[in-house]
């Protein structure tokens, strides 16, 4: 049986190179016995290339695109190059049924076709220490106490180290479960436009069957630009704006790929939890990841069934349901890679060489009996969290009727004056203009009646609001029967305020309590939100404060028993620039199956099927790839179009986006996915089957050339050949 390699058995050995390809190292204090690697690797370029804070480097080519992706900038001209999934609510906005740019692709000629977007970019300045700083204002504090602390203190030091007026952000990142902490001074750049997408059947090709799988044909890509003032200062959308100069861009690659290339990716991973307990382990695979999956399988189902009769549902629903399908499969993968290969006994393997260390050091001997006890006094709660994040509130008008309760709250406070109702009504008026540009009727009905009964059936009945259930089987029937909930969620949707606006204007113009308590979305957000809230939250947040110190003191205590090597240690991603380097690298995921490192168009006319929702593709692609019409971008020792590839790089969600780039440090793919088979890597890094899935850029490059004809912004780019 092949094993996974542990960070936290690596924190036992944690040597780069006992790592294989792990690790998502930070730029700043990328180690000289790391970057030696790399060089051994292949890489070509100085780490003063790399990372430099007083000339231009690399790191200066690499931003954070939107809310939570990465993007590069690929020419002089300020083009970003990103995932077409990352840039796929900004063209679904920019789309109508008349000129659906979401579904035909578009390609801006010139720079007066872009279309400006809501959008924004930030590119990092510098890292700063301030650890030290931090430490010594929490000094003596432990638990709840040292969490609230450190909250105040990080949110002290990035308001005294941001600038609005030159657009300077700050945030404080907490490394190595808060025994590290590092402040990274952004820049951002509010005027970005749309200049480049494929259609959705290339950006998109495959669809969920596909996602987090090898082999992929995804053309998964979309090109926007950011725009300046004229001195290059960052300013809001402006006719007078120009395009951004940037410090440095990628050149692109148009050279063949061989099997063990050097790659490395650049970007902004998420968020992982390498240094989890097992406690945590046994907690996600047996109560969190389940619910999550199965309350996310029945959102899914109704929001599909209702795109898949009309065009404009389809627009309207495809981006929220993109990112609830992403996940949906990924937690399922995890819990079933987690299982398979026994991490949480790895865990315990690694926990007991820890408890061994630690008898009789005061401060460490008893973390892992206190951690335990944590965890057993919130289990019983676990499942009710989730079904209240993924079940009460996903749906839309659930959630938005939640939002209400800040309104309820104004006008029955004690000292609450008419100006803070009138605040208070004007932002949820505002609020529910967004919510009802995205809300579909239909699936959101068929969900609440469905999450309303498997809330009933699946949480601890001790847990209930008290009196729901008992009032809704008078109201409407035997609470095992399908047709009691469907007639309950009917009558919400029917009779809610919400969806009308004589009765929404008249109450927002004079906010009453009893209106709102009375109307009945409101009423069943209450009824759930004010339970979980009010009873179980206090549980949560004990128990959250308890692991956050346990993790710490875990850690420290991991660092103080191999100092030597504890330096190697990589901090787990908190969206925060790394690199993480490798090989491209083909793979063997079972006996006997054998995975090559690229994709080519042989394999995506393969898979193309006429009309199908996943595995379509426009008339003239299929046209230009039966006649391998591939122009400059074929590859020379395939005489094919190479769509994607894998490498061994590192990364987790937030890279998406990211740039993959040679030896020579020239761009030759777009991350935008893992493989299943390493699904678990939030937890545990597998270091013989993780794969990082791109797209290769001769395929983006041709999309936008030979199948958009956007030929101008090939002109832009640095072509390497």
């Amino acid at each position: 049986m092949k094993k996974f390699l542990l960070t936290i058995v690596l924190s036992l050995s944690l040597v780069a190179k006992s790592m294989a390809d792990e690790g998502m190292w930070l730029p700043l204090l990328l180690g000289q016995q790391v970057y030696n690697d790399m060089v051994k690797k292949g890489l070509k370029l100085t780490k003063e290339q790399l990372y430099n804070i007083n000339k231009p480097s690399l790191k200066d080519a690499i931003l954070i695109f939107g809310g939570g992706c990465t993007g590069e900038i690929v020419s002089s001209e300020g083009l970003i190059f990103t995932n077409h999934h990352c840039g796929y609510d900004a063209i679904a906005n920019a789309s109508t049924v008349e000129h659906n740019y979401l579904q035909n692709g578009f390609y801006a000629r010139n720079k007066g076709e872009e279309i400006p977007s809501t959008l924004t970019v930030q590119f990092l300045l510098r890292i700063d220490d301030v650890t030290k700083e931090v430490m010594d204002s929490l000094a003596g504090l432990s638990g709840a106490e040292r969490v609230q602390k450190q909250g105040a203190v990080l949110a002290a030091i990035n308001k005294r180290m941001s600038d609005a007026a030159q657009s300077i952000e700050v945030r404080v990142s907490s490394l190595f479960k808060g025994n590290q902490f590092l402040a990274f001074v952004y820049q951002r750049y509010s005027d970005v436009r749309l200049v480049g997408t494929p259609p959705e059947s290339v950006g998109k090709f495959g669809g969920d069957t596909d996602n987090w799988e090898w082999p992929r044909h995804t053309g998964d890509f979309s090109v926007f630009r950011v725009y300046a003032t004229p001195d290059g200062k960052p300013a809001k959308y402006s006719a007078d704006n120009v395009p951004l100069k940037p410090k440095w861009y990628l050149p692109v690659s148009l050279k063949p790929l061989k099997d063990g290339d050097f790659s490395m990716i650049w970007g902004y991973p998420g968020g992982t939890n390498r240094y989890e307990s097992s406690y945590g382990i046994r907690l996600a695979t047996d109560i969190n990841n389940p619910t999550l999956v199965k309350l996310r399988d029945v959102r899914l189902k109704y929001m599909f069934e209702e795109m898949k009769k009309d065009p404009a549902i389809k627009l309207q629903l495809a981006s929220s349901y993109a990112g609830i399908a992403n996940y949906w499969k990924f937690f399922d993968g995890e819990t079933k890679q987690l299982l398979k290969y026994d991490v949480f006994g790895q865990k315990q393997k690694a926990e007991a060489t820890f408890n061994k260390w630690a008898a009789g050091k005061a401060e460490y001997q008893n973390i892992f009996a206190d951690w335990g006890k944590a965890y057993d006094a919130w289990r019983p709660y676990a499942k009710h969290r989730q079904y209240i994040n993924e079940g009460i509130l996903g749906s839309p008008l659930i959630a938005f009727a939640s939002s209400l309760l800040q309104l309820e709250a104004a006008m029955v406070k004690t000292g609450s004056t008419q100006a803070d109702i009138k605040k208070a009504a004007e932002a949820a008026n505002k609020q529910r203009a967004g919510f009802l540009e995205g809300e579909n009727k239909i699936s959101d009905q068929n969900i609440v009646g469905a999450v309303t009964r498997m809330f009933y059936e699946d949480v601890d009945k001790e847990q209930h609001p008290v009196g729901f259930y008992g009032t809704l089987k008078n109201t409407y029937g035997p609470l095992n029967d399908d047709a009691t909930y469907k007639k309950y969620a009917s009558d919400i949707f029917s009779k809610t305020m919400i969806f009308d606006d004589a009765k929404w204007n008249a109450f927002i113009a004079n906010p009453d309590a009893n209106t709102l308590q009375g109307d009945p979305a409101f009423a069943h957000a209450s009824a759930f939100m004010t339970n979980y809230t009010s009873k179980y939250v206090p549980y949560f947040q004990q128990f959250n404060a308890k692991n956050i110190e346990f993790g710490r003191l875990y850690l420290k205590g991991i660092m103080e028993m191999d100092p030597v090597k504890a330096k190697m240690m990589y901090p787990d991603a908190t969206f925060t620039m790394r690199v993480s380097y490798g090989n491209v690298k083909s793979y063997r995921p079972r006996d006997a199956v054998f995975y090559d490192y690229v994709t080519t168009s042989k394999g995506l006319l393969e898979k193309y099927k006429a009309g199908d929702y996943e595995f379509d593709l426009p008339a003239r692609q299929i046209e230009l790839l039966k006649n391998k019409d591939f122009g400059q971008y074929m590859d020379p020792t395939r005489k094919e179009l190479v769509i994607g590839f894998i490498t061994t790089n590192d990364i987790t969600g937030g890279n998406s986006g990211s740039p993959v780039i040679n030896n020579k440090g020239e761009l030759i793919g777009l991350a935008f996915d893992g493989n299943y088979e390493a699904l678990s890597h939030k937890l545990a890094f597998d270091k013989d089957l993780n794969r990082t899935i791109c797209v290769d850029i001769r395929y983006v490059l041709w999309c936008i050339d030979k199948l958009g004809g956007g030929s101008n912004l090939i002109k832009e780019l640095k072509l390497m050949k």
